[in-house]
């Protein structure tokens, strides 16, 4: 009975290895990659999949979702010789398990060299400050470079990143004095244009102030002259409705005069012409009063008693 039950159990651990060989179950989004003795066969796809045991074999099982692979910091010399470092991120994909196994030997490695390869012949013809303001254009450049290099392989590269570019520290030392001095000009430069259009405000409003004065002294010397010269209207009007003789108007005349001498500022005023004869027929008129009885030219009369000059009759207008 002791080998019999041996042979059983041998028989039942074949058939058992037999099945897990020959059932092989592939997960989504992955493929396996068989070979019978030594070539390849086929590629199984996800689901539940039948091989022959012991002949066939699962050689390689690739994960065909999008993959992200950052790489370290590579030195790079730029077109004006300053070393930077610059660390990449590549997002691929599989797209052809086959080409992935048998096409390269390991394309995770080859993907990184191509990077670093690439990276350095494209910084190389950029200078420093172009690299650090030119991100995608370096992305794109370098994306269409690895999806051509990697497509024999049957790998996609979907993007590319530059995660960061660091410059040597004396030059990130003098990148933030000449930020900072530019800071400092556009700061100066904007406080200079306020004031100035600080200065302008106030100027154009002392201009219109000044031009609202003007406009408004003119207007009072206006109505100032228009009322002085309907005062000059008036009086004249009333002059001429009463009718005033020459004996009248020298009265007036003469009671002006100390008027218009008045101020300081009157040191040398004028005497007209006519003020002669104003008073020729006031003091005329004067010594008629003082000395009564006279005949008018200072001799005296008959001695009857003052006589006075009656004022000439008016003739009155007739209405015919």
């Amino acid at each position: 009975m002791g080998p019999i039950i041996i042979v059983l159990v041998v028989l039942v651990v074949l058939v058992v290895i037999a099945l897990v060989q020959t059932i092989q179950v592939i997960q989504q989004a992955s493929a396996a990659i068989v070979e019978r003795f030594g070539r390849y066969t086929r590629t199984l796809n996800a689901g539940l999949n039948i091989v022959v045991p012991f002949i066939d074999r699962i050689r390689n099982r690739i994960d065909l979702r999008e993959q992200v692979v950052p790489f370290p910091p590579q030195p790079v010399i730029t077109q004006d010789n300053l070393v930077v470092n610059i660390d990449t991120v590549i997002y691929y994909q599989v797209t052809d398990a086959r080409a992935a196994t048998y096409e390269v030997s390991n394309y995770i490695q080859a993907i990184e060299q191509l990077t670093v390869t690439t990276l350095r012949n494209i910084i190389g013809g950029m200078d420093l400050e172009r690299t650090l303001t030119s991100r995608e254009e370096i992305n794109a450049a370098l994306r269409g470079v690895l999806d051509e290099a990697t497509g024999k392989w049957g790998i996609r590269v979907n993007r590319v990143e530059l995660k960061a570019i660091e410059p040597p520290t004396s030059i990130q030392d003098s990148m933030e004095k000449q930020m900072r001095a530019d800071r400092d000009k556009r700061a100066a430069i904007l406080q200079a244009e306020g004031v100035r259009q600080s200065e302008i405000l106030q100027a154009e409003g002392a201009k219109q102030s000044e031009i609202l004065r003007a406009e408004g002294d003119a207007r009072a010397a206006a109505l100032r002259a228009e009322g002085e010269a309907q005062a000059i209207r008036t009086v004249f009007e009333a002059i001429h409705a009463g009718d005033a003789d020459q004996k009248l108007l020298s009265y007036q005349y003469v009671q002006m005069l100390p008027k218009i001498a008045e101020g300081d500022s009157n040191k040398l005023w004028i005497v007209p012409s006519e003020l002669g004869d104003a008073l020729k027929g006031l003091g005329g008129n004067i010594g008629r009063f003082t000395n009564p009885g006279g005949n008018g030219d200072g001799t005296g009369g008959n001695g009857d008693g003052p006589s006075f000059d009656k004022p000439p009759t008016r003739e009155q207008p007739r209405i015919e």
